[in-house]
């Protein structure tokens, strides 16, 4: 699941709406959203995000957030370690390599880390 269709999620059950139901409101297929929430889809359209913030009438700071949530949310990530150092390199790499072996604990510490320089 990404963090846009673990939030897309949560506003749904919070406001008590099945994803079938969800997905006529928007006029897309029940499979696109299910497959949206759960990572199988990339990163949703600019104009989805709005529609999405638009139907849970979302205000400036949520609304924000969703598009936060939706830039990362692509499930296959390419990292461009060109022109840095090895060291850059190889990170990206062994992430690459051990990131399904992560708790979620681990995963989130390595990204409290990475927050840090924000």
């Amino acid at each position: 699941m990404t963090p846009f269709g673990e939030k897309v999620r949560a506003l749904r059950d919070r406001r008590g709406i099945n994803l079938k139901d969800m997905a006529v409101d928007l006029e897309l297929s029940p499979a696109y959203l299910s497959s949206l929430e759960h990572g199988h889809r990339g990163r949703p359209s600019e104009a989805l995000v709005v529609q999405i913030c638009e139907y849970f009438h979302l205000i400036w700071d949520d609304y924000e957030e969703m598009h936060r949530l939706a830039q990362l949310s692509h499930p296959k990530v390419t990292v461009d370690t060109s022109g840095l150092t090895p060291a850059h390199t190889e990170l990206a790499n062994t992430l690459a390599e051990r990131i399904r072996g992560l708790s979620e604990d681990e995963a989130t510490a390595m990204l409290a880390t990475l927050r840090k320089e924000e």
